[in-house]
């Protein structure tokens, strides 16, 4: 093998994409032969249900001098994934990219270019996108959320077509983080980010892995992750509420007193008690976000457990 360090490595969660895989393989290759640089690509098998280690495990075989596959024994999420290739990736820059081919590896030249401006982070954001409605919807509310609550200034937080430079990554998997969205980390760390907007395609085979759950998850992990402004937000509303409920307590004493008894009002006071106990739950939820996520960092737990890694030796 070339003794000539590794420049690029290109980093690639996997999970079901036994469809999208010989088209990946065919676009991607000449995209990165075509560089110049030397180039390492490592494919993390996230528990799939498929023939997708199969198809990594013979691409390992036709270009062992540049494929490496990590194996999961179980699915442990897309982050997960990129966290465990992260820590064994030996480039000077380092790509993210989704095996699904909506965001075409063609793309890879203009975050490189970037890089080579001088950026130590940059994100792309997707141009002209082929999803649906409701999820394009979703997607702009929770990037407004996002950038309601927390100083990541991010224009598309759902594309996963990322560059970092290695310092970058070496301080994401120095953080240790349990749950975490590791791009609005790797922005954290970043002193002079960049975006460039990419192309984006229609997925060319089979389903997105992101469920509605997976992504409301994945978005409390990028909120509680990065800032307290949830529970901040709900103490002022619960002391508004506090407020609002002495006033009532006042006007009803005063009715009381001065009016006598009445029972008109039972039903708004249901509805005013209903309301509260609604806030007091939304609050228990919220508190237990947070806690939860400190437990898990306490617990101290393996996060991911590698069962095999295919790759030639140096």
């Amino acid at each position: 093998m070339s003794t000539a360090p590794v420049r690029l490595s290109i980093v690639i969660p996997v999970f079901n994409e036994e469809p999208n895989l010989p088209t990946l393989f065919a676009r991607l290759y000449p995209v990165l032969d075509s560089l110049g640089r030397r180039y390492e690509v490592i494919f993390t098998n996230d528990g799939s249900a498929d023939r997708s280690f199969a198809l990594l495990s013979a691409q390992h075989a036709a270009r062992p001098d540049v494929t490496r596959v990590i194996d999961f024994n179980a699915n442990y999420g897309q982050h997960m994934a990129i966290m465990a290739a992260f820590e064994k990736v030996r480039g000077e820059v380092v790509v993210t990219l989704d095996a699904d081919l909506q965001n075409p590896p063609e793309e890879i030249p203009k975050l490189l270019a970037l890089i080579d401006a001088g950026h130590d982070y940059v994100g792309g954001f997707r141009l002209k996108r082929q999803d649906s409605f409701f999820r394009t919807f979703a997607s702009k509310l929770i990037n407004y959320v996002r950038s309601r609550t927390t100083s990541i200034e991010m224009t598309d937080q759902g594309c996963m077509l990322r560059a970092y430079r290695r310092p970058i990554i070496d301080a994401v998997v120095r953080s240790g983080a349990i749950n975490t969205f590791i791009p609005a980390l790797a922005y954290t760390f970043a002193s002079n980010p960049g975006e460039v907007g990419v192309q984006h395609d229609e997925r060319l085979a089979g389903v997105s892995n992101y469920s509605f759950y997976k992504l409301i998850r994945l978005n409390f992990d990028l909120i509680t992750g990065f800032t307290l402004a949830p529970l901040q937000l709900f103490t002022m509303l619960a002391l508004a509420c506090a407020g609002g409920s002495f006033l009532l307590v006042l006007v009803l004493a005063y009715r009381r007193l001065f009016l006598g008894a009445e029972a008109e009002g039972l039903f708004t006071l249901f509805g005013i008690l209903f309301f509260l106990l609604s806030v007091c739950m939304v609050g228990i939820g919220l508190i237990g976000e947070y806690v939860g996520r400190t437990y898990l960092v306490v617990r101290s737990r393996q996060r991911y457990h590698v069962r095999e890694v295919i790759e030639a030796k140096e």
